[in-house]
């Protein structure tokens, strides 16, 4: 599946750069980059109108990112427009790329992003992962990474670096799973097992999935909550366009919220958790039928030929997904709840049962709930878009790499 272009968002580095003269050049040359990322082919006259630098400055900025293989020239720009054509630019469709990678309980998925945001390779192994040991997983792992590292290196692409979306727990230091109890693993540190060539950043699939919506669903608000769910339910919150993470990184386990404090046990140790209600094996449980390799699937072709068991099974789910969303949604007032992942595919049994809970349960007016058009590519795609932004967020930081 390849991706819609970068969305058009502020101009300007995600990180914090020092306050001085080589700070400030390293800020402007961000800049430009989202820029001509978000709203390219542009020459660079309209850079500098855009940015509010003088055309001489930005001439200087667009060379050095020109040299070090970020952006390229297309040519003169289309004609019509008033005095002597420039040359357009865009980013470059070679040089760096964002490979992201997933660790799910019953896949494994691996794919190469280029800077003007299109899969160029990509690699799915379906393998049941839980109770397996970390080693072998993240061996399989490394060798579908080789493999789409090599097909994107045959297009001229190199991999700026890693990131990889898990089920689980991920502490501050972005390389460690604190917990993954769908898959069995404690206080595993992946940038031990993983190929150390490249810069690795690991998070949970909740969240990238949410990145994801952030920059390429279409009209995704500032504030939301996404939630995706596979064999257990994640979610991310999203605040003025930037995750909350929580003290120790762990914010927005929705899938162990309780909502039935009698309910049956959880891997994470409790009871009655939403996990045990609206995850796909739940819902598959519920509705008695057996596990296999396409769930999603199973359940939605049931529910489409009017399986009765199926859909009383994902109406109970949506309710119990519209509970759990109420605390968070009274406690964060967010303006809207986007349903990611395998729930995306199960949205038109889901929904109306949520909706009702939701606004029946809601302090305030009705959150609108929609559905993300990425579907279960979200977290692989948020993980390469997430290298893909650090370039932009710091083109510096890879010229000087090279």
């Amino acid at each position: 599946m390849s991706a819609p272009p970068h969305k058009a968002r502020p101009a300007g580095p995600g990180r914090a750069l020092p306050d001085t003269q080589q700070g400030m050049r390293r800020r402007n040359l961000s800049r430009v980059m989202h820029t001509v990322s978000a709203e390219g082919p542009l020459s660079r006259a309209a850079v500098a109108s855009r940015i509010g630098l003088t055309r001489a400055a930005v001439s200087t900025l667009v060379d050095e990112l020109i040299r070090s293989g970020l952006l390229e020239e297309l040519g003169p720009e289309r004609p019509g427009r008033v005095g002597r054509p420039g040359s357009a630019l865009a980013v470059s469709g070679r040089g760096p790329a964002g490979i992201g990678a997933e660790v799910g309980v019953d896949h494994l998925a691996v794919c190469a992003v280029d800077l003007r945001g299109r899969v160029r390779a990509r690699a799915v192994r379906h393998v049941p992962n839980r109770d397996r040991s970390p080693a072998p997983v993240l061996g399989e792992l490394t060798e579908l990474t080789h493999r789409v590292v090599a097909e994107a290196e045959g297009e001229g692409l190199w991999p700026a670096g890693l990131a990889v979306a898990v089920p689980g727990l991920v502490a501050r230091d972005a390389r460690t799973v604190v917990r993954a109890p769908n898959l069995g693993w404690q206080d595993t540190d992946l940038g031990e097992l993983l190929p150390a060539r490249f810069p690795l950043t690991v998070a949970n699939e909740a969240n990238f999935g949410a990145l994801a919506e952030l920059w390429l669903g279409e009209d995704t608000p500032r504030d939301f909550l996404h939630v995706s769910a596979e064999i257990g339910i994640g979610a991310a919150v999203v605040v003025d366009g930037r995750l909350l993470h929580g003290n120790r990184g762990f914010a927005g386990e929705l899938g162990h919220v309780p909502v039935h404090p009698d309910g049956p046990p959880c891997a994470c140790g409790g009871r009655g958790c939403l996990e045990q209600y609206a995850g796909e094996e739940a819902v598959l449980r519920a509705a008695g039928l057996e596990p296999g390799e396409d769930r999603v699937g199973l359940l939605a072709g049931r529910a489409e030929q009017g399986d009765a068991e199926v859909r009383r099974a994902l109406h109970d789910a949506g309710t119990a997904l519209g509970i759990a969303l109420t605390g968070a949604v009274n406690l964060l007032d967010p303006e809207g709840v986007v349903l990611g992942g395998a729930l995306s595919g199960l949205a038109p049994w889901l929904l109306p049962s949520l909706r009702s809970e939701l606004a029946r349960r809601t302090a305030g007016p009705a959150c609108p709930v929609s559905v993300s058009a990425l579907g279960p590519e979200g977290p692989l795609l948020g993980a390469a878009h997430s290298v893909v932004r650090g370039v932009l967020d710091d083109p510096a930081a890879v010229a000087e790499r090279d």
